[in-house]
């Protein structure tokens, strides 16, 4: 397979991710924005939505003031915003062309239709109430298009690529997710285990659509920090957590190997990084400090992901 088109497979795979995730994030702040808080609390919220995300420098240089509007505008709509909802779509789509005779008919008709009717959608009518629908519809869409792809394709290279993809935006997600709600959403005067920490806890796993598993899992341990943050970082079993995508990026880059019939250095550092979170240990972790673990981790994905292209020649 040419670079050019694992990359194109990699990176539309990660955008539709990315579109799902913004989504995912949306919901958390707008969830959190909507429990009682005095004072400017649920500007805080946006702003730690807008920084999980990766664009609150892009969105101070573009708005002088920081409203809920600006805010969910900006992450959904705007083009300027190479990390909006809008563009990672648009992303998407062109790298799909790119490789469309690599995609089976359902998986281009699924992502093509998404875009054409997210492109009906216009700023000046996302009233606040109207949101969570939106973001309900957006989530659906790419679990369409990766029902398409797990349904139709053949499990050659051009799968490996693009579930390789799909789950390293899907760790960085969930990463960012926990890594947003410790460090930045709990209030400066809440203690860890409070009423409103226990709410946003809740928020946290409603938006990656694990509260009831997690109740399943963990029972009468009811929004416990601890336990969540074990449950989206190292319960295998749970399909958003860090350790579940990594073994998915492990068997990625392994079954790329076989076809290849060729080593390669990222899948030698994805093993390592998917050791290390099988035997990692709350108790460590958070002695150590969540957000000190989450930082090293995003540091060494972006590490991995710059391996992989050197490995694939994506450049």
């Amino acid at each position: 397979m040419l670079g050019r088109t694992a990359a194109s497979l990699f990176w539309l795979c990660r955008q539709i991710e990315r579109s799902e995730n913004l989504a995912r994030l949306l919901d958390v702040g707008y969830r959190v924005a909507m429990l009682p808080s005095s004072g400017e609390g649920h500007r805080e919220e946006w702003r730690s939505t807008l920084i999980s995300a990766g664009c609150e420098e892009g969105f101070r240089e573009k708005y002088d003031e920081l409203t809920e509007r600006a805010a969910i505008n900006y992450m959904l709509f705007d083009m300027d915003n190479s990390g909006s909802i809008r563009c990672c779509l648009h992303a998407a789509r062109n790298n799909a062309k790119a490789v469309r005779t690599a995609l089976t008919s359902e998986m281009w008709e699924s992502l093509n239709t998404t875009w054409l009717e997210f492109s009906e959608l216009r700023a000046q009518n996302m009233t606040s109430n109207r949101l969570p629908e939106v973001l309900s519809w957006i989530k659906q869409r790419s679990m369409l298009f990766r029902g398409a792809m797990l349904g139709t394709m053949l499990r050659d290279d051009t799968y490996y690529f693009s579930q390789l993809g799909a789950f390293m935006e899907r760790g960085d997600n969930t990463a960012r997710i926990l890594d947003v709600k410790y460090h930045l959403l709990l209030p400066d005067n809440e203690i860890v285990g409070g009423g409103v920490d226990r709410y946003q806890w809740s928020a946290i796993l409603r938006s990656v659509s694990a509260h009831r598993s997690y109740r399943w899992v963990y029972g009468d341990k009811a929004n416990q920090p601890w336990y969540v943050a074990e449950f989206m970082m190292l319960n295998q079993i749970m399909p958003r957590s860090l350790v579940h995508c990594y073994s998915w990026i492990t068997e990625s880059l392994l079954g790329i190997e076989n076809l290849y019939q060729e080593k390669s250095q990222s899948a030698a550092v994805a093993s390592d990084l998917f050791q290390k979170l099988r035997t990692s240990k709350m108790d460590d972790i958070f002695a150590d400090g969540l957000h000190e673990f989450l930082t090293e981790f995003l540091v060494s994905q972006n590490g991995l992901s710059s391996q992989i292209a050197e490995d694939y020649h994506f450049y």
